[in-house]
């Protein structure tokens, strides 16, 4: 059916080689997770949909960010611990984590091949030797390792510094390796002798440390915004640099600098400015060059936005949007292939160029690079549009069969901290609250509605029920509720232990979810009998929000299941991370990612 040409894979291997990656942990841990949340996820574009669509009666289509095919994650690798920093060399990542231990990942599968203990502490740096052989670790426990990658067993331990370490090096020569601490020290140790052989004292904490991959002889520091090039013998060779983080170019002869959000690449010999390009929200994030020297990779806050910088007038080729807190460090794997760590437990594999060849393109003016926090979605099934409310001010219609932008809308809450939007009598209703007070505003007309004081300074959420009737509200340990439309308060209730957040709303009931010690909860109220106190409701997550009289949408483990049999419907995977809102539309179900994903279901073939 689908010929197969020399070099080129035939569709059926392409998809299946993206299905297994993609859902490789869960495939792994339950074969039939492949029919619960592989299959049914397959873009509409793809050969197994295709082939599988009719037989699972579900259609999917996901808008992250630019509408993607099979997106341009390959693959998301979920850890028990957030990682700090990781170093990659031939099919192996070494990642460093909050945990003491080294996790040496498969380059390909994400797979954990080997685990290295030794330290007793954080890991916040690593680096692979030129050759492979040799691993460089520093750790909050201020020591520098040396492990033998082969063995996996430590060669020489360093011992010297007195505060946590934040970066080390290995020389191109394999002779020396640098190392940046919070002590206020750069560091050169001999690593034949085992010994320190240069101290140098920065009077500030030196936050990088990094040689070049060409000259053994050069190296440079990054300490109190100020960039310093060294030699082998701790010696200053030119002028110091203005800047936060730097990564050196393959060749060497170029590395970056960061001031403010533009991010700088200069000659390392005369200093000359080579180019200069701004991106918002990456001073002091990682930053790294593809290994042909043509594209700079720059992590800002949640996303990764790739330039080209070949041309006199560098360019943004890609943003890769997908984790869900803030990147810890980035690298690329080839020059088709970046890897990137985050606070949020995860790795991801992102393939550089996917995005060209996505059946969808979104028109780039319809849209901001980086994307505002998704709180909640409006679904308008008549008109096929979904309204997803951000912390902006900015309130984008989205098709649903296209992914794409159709309007904006100006809303005045740019100084919110919490906001909600939903479809009230088809009339869009957005909820925002900012200098102490709620304000409720009719999105079309452009105008506001109410305006009501908040009891409590610390705000944490603020939500619309399901039915649009109620305004819920949490502060401190205090949940307040009022009425939309008149604002009279409809009654209030003080969980016992100290809620974060709001996790849910099913028409008059509310979800908060918390932490008691190291245990999380979740508590439910009921609002929405007359003339009663609020109901405490019963902790049963399976409860949390029905979308329908037979369909449930279970919160604390993202998946839909039939209330009759019982039967789970959809799982979705846990590498599409934590689920901020639902919202179920007579056959679309809409779901938002803390990762600012909005995943579109299309329930209709079901339920014909």
């Amino acid at each position: 059916m689908f010929p197969t040409q020399a070099g080129v894979p035939c569709a059926w291997t392409s998809d299946s080689q993206r299905i297994l990656l993609d859902n490789f942990d869960a495939i792994h841990n339950s074969p039939s997770h492949l029919y619960h949340s592989a299959l049914p996820l397959c873009p509409s574009s793809s050969w197994l949909h295709e082939c599988y669509s009719s037989e699972l009666s579900l259609e999917v289509k996901v808008v992250r960010g630019p509408l993607a095919g099979w997106g341009m994650c390959s693959r998301t690798v979920l850890l028990d611990h957030s990682p700090q920093t990781l170093s990659y060399w031939n099919n192996a990542v070494a990642v460093g984590t909050t945990h003491r231990d080294i996790l040496i990942l498969d380059a390909i599968t994400g797979s954990q091949t080997a685990v290295l203990p030794g330290h007793t502490d954080e890991v916040n740096s690593l680096t692979f030797s030129a050759d492979g052989k040799s691993l460089v670790s520093g750790s909050d426990d201020t020591t520098v390792k040396l492990w033998d990658v082969q063995t996996g067993g430590v060669v020489k331990t360093f011992h010297g510094h007195t505060n946590k370490i934040l970066s080390v090096s290995i020389s191109a020569d394999h002779t020396t390796i640098a190392s940046g601490s919070q002590d206020e020290t750069l560091r050169l140790w001999n690593i034949e002798m085992g010994e320190c052989h240069h101290i140098i004292d920065q009077n500030y904490t030196v936050f990088c440390a990094s040689f070049s991959p060409t000259d053994p002889q050069c190296l440079i520091s990054v300490y109190d915004t100020t960039a310093q090039c060294w030699d082998i013998n701790g010696q200053k060779v030119g002028p110091n640099f203005a800047g936060d983080k730097i990564a050196f170019s393959p060749d060497g002869t170029q590395f970056t600098t960061y001031q403010q959000d533009d991010v700088i690449v200069q000659n390392i010999n005369s200093g000359v400015i080579v180019v200069k390009f701004s991106a918002v929200n990456s001073r002091f994030s990682p930053c790294c060059f593809s290994p042909d020297g043509k594209l700079v990779a720059v992590a800002t806050s949640y996303n990764v936005c790739v330039w080209d910088i070949t041309g006199s007038d560098p360019h943004l080729v890609e943003t890769f949007i997908g984790h869900a807190n803030h990147i810890t460090f980035i690298a690329f794997s080839s020059p088709t292939t970046l890897i990137s760590a985050s606070q949020d437990k995860s790795v991801k594999f992102w393939q550089v160029g996917a995005s060209s060849t996505d059946p969808v393109v979104i028109d780039p003016k319809s849209m901001p690079l980086t994307l505002a926090s998704t709180k909640s979605i409006a679904l308008e099934v008549k008109n096929g549009t979904i309204i997803p409310g951000g912390l902006d001010g900015v309130t984008k219609t989205w098709g649903i069969s296209t992914g794409l932008c159709k309007g904006s809308l100006q809303i005045p809450a740019g100084d919110s901290h919490h906001s909600n939007i939903q479809l009230i009598d088809s009339k869009l209703v957005f909820v925002w609250c900012a200098v102490g007070k709620i304000h409720i505003w009719d999105a079309e007309k452009g105008e506001l509605l109410l305006s009501m004081n908040v009891p409590g300074s610390d705000l944490k959420d603020l939500r619309v029920s399901g039915d649009g009737s109620k305004i819920f509200c949490l502060y401190g340990r205090l949940i307040q509720v009022w009425d939309i439309w008149t604002g009279k308060a409809v009654g209030k209730v003080r969980p016992q232990n100290d809620p974060t957040g709001i996790l849910a709303t099913d028409g008059s009931k509310v979800w908060i979810e918390g932490r008691s010690g190291y245990d999380a909860y979740v508590h439910g109220w009921d609002f929405g009998i007359p003339g009663s106190s609020p109901v405490k409701l019963p902790n049963k997550l399976s409860d949390m929000l029905h979308l329908s009289d037979t369909m449930v949408w279970e919160t604390n483990v993202s998946r839909m299941k039939d209330v009759v049999t019982g039967k789970v419907i959809l799982q979705l995977p846990e590498r599409f991370g934590k689920v901020v809102h639902v919202q179920w539309g007579g056959h679309y179900l809409v779901i938002s990612f803390r990762s600012k994903e909005v995943l579109i279901l299309d329930f209709s073939h079901m339920l014909l």
